[in-house]
């Protein structure tokens, strides 16, 4: 943490499909977003007075009435996104409305990529007032892993396709469990397998599926962060075959750990990830032509070629920090980046 920053974080309940431990440094307070109505929330900020506060997207109408009275006092005050700009009749309709109200509760957009940003200036943010790179994944352990993994696995490069996500339906679980389970059949895939780590409504459907229960699937249920690697070290390619998925943090962090990447074409973060045929291979998303045919090419690459794009995939995976992330942050204050230029 930047020396010197207080960082208070008002929150959610952490959602029971993914039961992260939340570790917290001495200079992060936390409260529980339940614990306050509007009213108490605006006592809240009033009363820890920040120097800027971010708040995550535009839905809680108790973060808007909090950011409005901060922004009217000069505090600058960030809208956190990852909604990407698809144009539909209902995103149209929120424009118009945000824009009666969006700019006396927010100063800044922060988004994660170009699509988030093209909805951030149809909002009404203008160009100088938006940043990028809302996401990023904890490089510091992740990076590591690629030269760690790499060596654990040696020259035999480990056959198993993993994906990390929450079964629900936006991610895609069955379509991938279906066309995995014919290309083995078919004996199309070689030896590989497909392990994937998450739990979730839909975890005992997809598990007792026909596709599912096929003996080249494991489904291991939630993995916490720290008993992640040795699961990485026994798989060898990265796959997210969601038919939604605005960002995914989880991409970066197996790009960064030497993954070769199949990701659908709906992953917001294959747009700074994946370098089509170098790491990886992009598939329609929902489609089970198309993602059985990115897992045959992946499948047909030898060991030593898979090594090679896995060591692309860490060099992309590596290129955004949480420290150029607080960077970024602490650009965003005023008198920063007055004190910056003063200096210059």
């Amino acid at each position: 943490m930047e020396r010197g920053v207080e960082v208070h974080l008002v929150r959610w309940p952490v959602n029971n499909e993914a039961p992260f431990e939340l570790e917290t440094g001495p200079r992060m307070r936390v409260y529980e977003r339940g614990a306050y109505d509007g009213a108490g929330l605006i006592a809240l900020v009033e009363r820890i007075r920040p120097d800027i506060a971010f708040a995550s997207g535009w839905v809680d109408q108790g973060y808007i009435a909090a950011c409005r009275t901060l922004r009217a006092a000069g505090t600058p005050t960030v809208m956190c996104s990852d909604t990407a700009w698809r144009g539909d009749v209902r995103q149209w309709a929120a424009v118009v409305a945000a824009r009666l109200w969006i700019e006396r509760a927010f100063s800044h957009a922060w988004v994660t990529g170009r699509s988030q940003a093209v909805y951030a200036r149809k909002l009404g943010f203008a160009e100088h007032s938006i940043r990028t790179g809302f996401y990023a994944a904890d490089t510091g352990v992740f990076a590591p892993l690629a030269a760690t993994l790499g060596a654990l696995k040696g020259e035999v490069w480990p056959h198993r396709f993993l994906c990390v996500a929450r079964y629900i339906p936006t991610k895609g679980h069955q379509y991938l469990c279906d066309a995995f389970a014919e290309l083995c059949d078919a004996g199309e895939v070689g030896d590989w397998e497909l392990w994937i780590a998450g739990t979730g409504e839909l975890r005992e459907r997809v598990m007792n599926s026909p596709g599912g229960r096929h003996p080249r699937i494991r489904h291991l249920g939630f993995v916490q962060p720290n008993d992640l690697p040795d699961v990485m070290a026994q798989c060898g390619a990265f796959i997210l075959p969601s038919t939604y998925e605005p960002w995914g943090v989880v991409v970066q962090e197996h790009a960064c750990a030497g993954f070769p990447l199949l990701l659908s074409d709906a992953v917001g973060a294959a747009e700074r990830f994946l370098r089509e045929a170098e790491n990886g291979y992009s598939f329609v998303a929902g489609d089970k032509a198309s993602i059985k045919k990115a897992m045959r090419h992946l499948a047909g690459r030898s060991d030593d070629e898979l090594r090679v794009m896995g060591v692309r995939s860490a060099v992309l995976g590596s290129d955004w920090s949480p420290e150029q992330w607080a960077r970024t942050a602490i650009g965003l204050l005023p008198h920063l980046r007055q004190a910056s230029a003063g200096n210059a």
